[in-house]
């Protein structure tokens, strides 16, 4: 067992699925400071988490976005999804991207070990350096509605 996160090497060789949340509104998304002990530390990533057995990936969506940011979203969408190998940590990831709406209310550092800030930008005035699957995400041209 690798005592950081209590996974086996042999855990770490089987590609996990992550569920990014990209939040629109007023053509901006929002966007967090990722601290992590296991990969992607002091990168701007989306609000997200890992897509838990049986769960439908715009549950999963809503549910970390509120987890971690204290929004209550509406998915709208599916969006593309990422091939994401974070080689360094021996980590691999399927990023499946879901656009979705927050009407009204501010985020908050919900989860402050693992978010240092959230900042609504625009979609080409996101901070670097990108999370891994945000920089794949923008090397596929993609764009969501809104932003």
């Amino acid at each position: 067992m690798d005592s950081a996160n209590g996974q086996s090497m042999t855990d770490r060789a089987v590609p996990r699925i992550g569920v990014g949340v990209i939040i629109v509104r007023d053509g901006r998304v929002l966007v967090g400071l990722r601290r992590s002990a296991t990969h992607g530390d002091a990168t701007w990533q989306f609000p997200g988490g890992h897509l838990e057995f049986l769960e439908s990936i715009e549950v999963c969506a809503e549910r970390e976005a509120l987890e971690e940011t204290g929004l209550v979203v509406h998915a709208r969408s599916r969006g593309p999804y990422t091939n994401d190998v974070f080689a360094e940590n021996q980590r691999h990831y399927v990023t499946l991207f879901v656009v979705a709406e927050a009407p009204d209310g501010e985020p908050e550092r919900c989860e402050p070990e693992l978010c240092l800030e959230w900042r609504w930008c625009g979609w080409n005035e996101i901070p670097e350096p990108l999370f891994l699957p945000i920089a794949h995400l923008r090397e596929l041209g993609y764009r969501p509605p809104g932003a």
